[in-house]
């Protein structure tokens, strides 16, 4: 009986670490995105910042820089790695 007490407070507890690292994870994107787009950049109309965003992320922030958590690759090629590991287990 103790055990099945102890399950739910474990699990809560990875949630909570799990939560704050996705949380660094989150403020660090947002950090980037407005450094490097953001406080550089006026935009006129929406469809022009919407545009911007979508290069930032689909032609930067996922396919050339390179990311601490994953390894200092790109999540591209993270991507690919995984994907490559996958196939062939």
């Amino acid at each position: 009986m103790r055990t099945v007490e102890r399950v739910p407070i474990t699990i809560r507890k990875l949630n909570s670490i799990f939560m704050a690292f996705a949380q660094t994870v989150t403020e660090s994107f947002f950090a980037t995105l407005e450094c490097e787009l953001l406080d550089r950049t006026h935009f006129a109309a929406h469809n022009q910042a919407r545009a911007a965003l979508f290069d930032f992320i689909e032609g930067f922030y996922n396919h050339r820089r390179r990311h601490s958590t994953i390894g200092y690759v790109s999540p591209h090629e993270h991507e690919e790695g995984f994907n490559r590991y996958s196939s062939a287990a």
